[in-house]
């Protein structure tokens, strides 16, 4: 699974529990978009989290 490169933001694992306390594993994935960015000057894709792009820590490349 892909992990955000600016914040480190990967899959995050719990237990999920019913109505009638019934526990299951599962996983919670984070909103990871493959975006063009600038890195150092220059452009090239990476792997960011949606809360990194609207925060304004990305410079996204036109």
């Amino acid at each position: 699974m892909a992990k955000c490169e600016f914040c480190d933001k990967g899959v995050a694992f719990g237990i999920q529990v019913s109505h009638s306390h019934r526990r299951s594993n599962r996983t919670w994935k984070p909103n990871v978009k493959r975006v063009k960015v600038i890195v150092d000057g220059t452009p090239k894709h990476a792997y960011a989290c949606t809360r990194c792009l609207r925060s304004g820590k990305v410079t996204r490349a036109i």
